[in-house]
């Protein structure tokens, strides 16, 4: 008897574009959440668009209650979750980048509220995914959690946020090659479960990012537009598959160790950016596509070698050959890297 089955939680409204922000209300409503609205946002985004939001809900009526976080910590989750109580909320908006979209996301889904994701940077599929990320120590945690009922990403208050966070949702998005290659060799190699779907979104996504990465620029709002595209699409694919397979392999354990390791770390988008180059090197050879992954990341700016993520050459190899220690998850990287193939990877590819 077949007995196969499966539940996809997927966003309901996705508003995307210019002006996205005075479709807030709209986009809730919609969805029919109701009750009192919690803004959740940090410092910067509070100003750039939290305010903003604030103020449409005020202009229709509502009473919504604010909190402020500087850090994504476990901290932060239980201060909005006592906010959201003690205001009585009926569901949660979290306004910025990683941070305060990844606090509100656990904090709904640890009260069985909706959320709505409002992003000001392009710089992570966070955005749209089911997965939160908080750092705790020397680790960072990923835990699930509910994806956003909505999403409001407004083009023209992305395209202003640092350039820098965009390359790195770009990178993140470029390295989704690897990951959909590492989980169909888990698929074969480990019999995990694999979704043809799923796997085609996600790759299709990271081609859409190399084909279009020399017309990615600075400043252009067009170019918001086909980032924030695509991190929605790459969010989809791990709604679909029911876990993160679809964008995070061997690339994204490198970046965790890096995270652990280094003395100052880069950002999560360039991190998994550089160790998707060395990744596709490793599934594919000297002769494989590990060129165009690095071409691309080049063409938008994002790092591409370990002397412009500000790592060192050890650190960077001591990262790959301990990155397997991250998680119970089969990638390209086996049961661990010798230092000599190790070397060799890095220094084929470039990155040192």
């Amino acid at each position: 008897m077949f007995e196969k089955h499966t539940w996809i939680r997927l966003p309901r409204n996705v508003v995307v574009g210019h002006g996205a922000l005075d479709r807030a209300v709209d986009a809730v409503e919609d969805v029919h959440l109701s009750g009192r609205p919690l803004v959740v946002a940090s410092p910067t985004p509070y100003e750039v668009a939290g305010q903003r939001v604030v103020a449409e809900f005020e202009e229709r009526g509502a009473d919504p209650a604010e909190v402020v976080i500087e850090e994504a910590t476990f901290g932060a989750v239980e201060r909005v979750i006592e906010a959201a109580e003690a205001a009585d909320a009926g569901f949660l908006l979290g306004v910025g980048g990683g941070k305060a979209i990844d606090v509100a996301k656990m904090a709904a889904d640890d009260l069985n509220l909706g959320f709505v994701s409002v992003p000001t940077a392009a710089s992570h599929d966070g955005i749209v995914s089911g997965r939160g990320s908080v750092p705790e120590g020397d680790t960072r945690h990923s835990v699930a959690s509910e994806p956003p009922l909505a999403v409001i990403a407004d083009t023209e208050v992305i395209a202003e946020a640092p350039w820098r966070l965009t390359t790195a949702g770009c990178a993140d998005i470029i390295s989704n090659y690897t990951a959909v290659r590492d989980w169909q060799l888990a698929h074969r190699l480990k019999n995990v479960t694999y979704s043809e779907y799923a796997g085609a979104l996600s790759q299709m996504t990271a081609e859409m990012l190399v084909e279009s990465a020399g017309s990615i620029k600075r400043g252009l709002e067009e170019s918001s537009w086909i980032v924030v595209k695509a991190l929605v699409s790459s969010g989809v694919a791990m709604s679909i598959a029911g876990s993160s397979r679809p964008a995070s392999g061997a690339e994204h354990l490198f970046s965790h160790q890096l995270d652990r390791i280094a003395p100052d770390p880069g950002l999560h988008g360039h991190q998994v950016g550089v160790g998707a180059i060395m990744t596709e090197y490793l599934h594919t050879g000297a002769d494989g596509q590990w060129s165009d992954v690095r071409d691309a990341l080049a063409a938008i700016g994002a790092p591409t070698t370990a002397e412009e993520l500000g790592i060192d050459e050890d650190t960077v190899i001591e990262a790959l050959t301990t990155a397997h220690e991250i998680r119970d998850r089969y990638t390209v990287l086996g049961d661990g890297m010798s230092e000599p193939a190790a070397r060799e990877a890095a220094t084929v590819t470039g990155v040192i």
